[in-house]
């Protein structure tokens, strides 16, 4: 794409490669960072390497968002003063690059992590944007009208932008360590509350450690009563239970320590 680029005068041909190649680094990054998410935990890294994936990803949309910004500053200069354009390797390799993402597409199809889903994007974009060279190619060839070339610059651009955007979003939420949008924590503090024998929930935390992987911890205050009687294992399986199924995330990881009141008075005052 690259030469064929060059010779054609093409720089909706060369946006394409520069996304494509990026897609390249991409999918060598979600390929590693597929198989670091399958390492064992050990005792210096007590989850394994899972964030690895959310890592790929994040890498992924800070490299996509860099060929947005470079093709749409060219774009708009081609827009103003456009050069000549030679159609036919256009689109010859259009066709190409979309035939490979096709392939590529159904490969990725299937896997809702969050590193095959960047990846997967990002082979759809590149079946979009082969769609726009082929497009600006017969344009070109029909109509002499060169401009076509850059407004299809400008429509990878419009591909690649708001997706970059929206993965480096979802992947800056799970290394942030914010709560996961699909969990209201006002709402898991509601239904913790509503279990018998629970006087006050505090120190609640919620956070995704990779794909399909959400973790909750709380404190949570009971009776004085249920510590000294037994009822505290009856209340903890409650507890694993509430947050297991009441919500559109089960998590399955939640860790809850259970006090009396007066224990509030020796916790650090964070």
């Amino acid at each position: 794409e690259v030469v064929t680029g060059l010779l054609t005068g093409s720089l909706a041909l060369l946006a394409d490669a520069g996304h494509m190649l990026t897609d390249t680094m991409g999918l060598v990054i979600a390929l590693a960072a597929a198989h670091l998410s399958t390492r064992p935990p050990t005792d210096r890294s007590t989850w394994g390497m899972r964030r690895a994936e959310v890592i790929g990803a994040a890498l992924q949309a800070g490299m996509l968002a860099v060929v947005g910004v470079v093709v749409g500053v060219r774009a708009v200069i081609d827009l103003v003063a456009p050069g000549e354009i030679e159609a036919d390797g256009m689109l010859v390799m259009g066709a190409i690059g979309l035939v490979a993402n096709i392939v590529s597409m159904l490969i990725l199809a299937g896997d809702s992590s969050l590193n095959a889903r960047a990846a997967f994007l990002e082979v759809v974009s590149d079946a979009l944007g082969s769609v726009g060279v082929i497009a600006a190619a017969g344009v070109v060839a029909l109509t002499g009208w060169t401009r076509a070339d850059a407004v299809a610059s400008l429509i990878i651009v419009a591909l690649i932008v708001p997706r970059a955007t929206s993965l480096l979003r979802s992947a800056g939420h799970v290394l942030m360590d914010f709560t996961p949008e699909a969990l209201d924590l006002a709402e898991v503090r509601r239904h913790v509350l509503e279990v018998n024998h629970v006087e006050e929930v505090h120190d609640l935390h919620a956070w995704t450690v990779a794909s399909n992987l959400p973790v909750l911890t709380a404190h949570v205050v009971v009776r004085d009563e249920c510590l000294r009687d037994g009822h505290s294992e009856g209340i903890l399986d409650s507890l694993q239970a509430c947050v297991a199924e009441h919500f559109p995330i089960p998590i399955e990881h939640a860790t809850f320590q259970l006090e009396p009141a007066a224990h509030r008075e020796h916790e650090h005052a964070c």
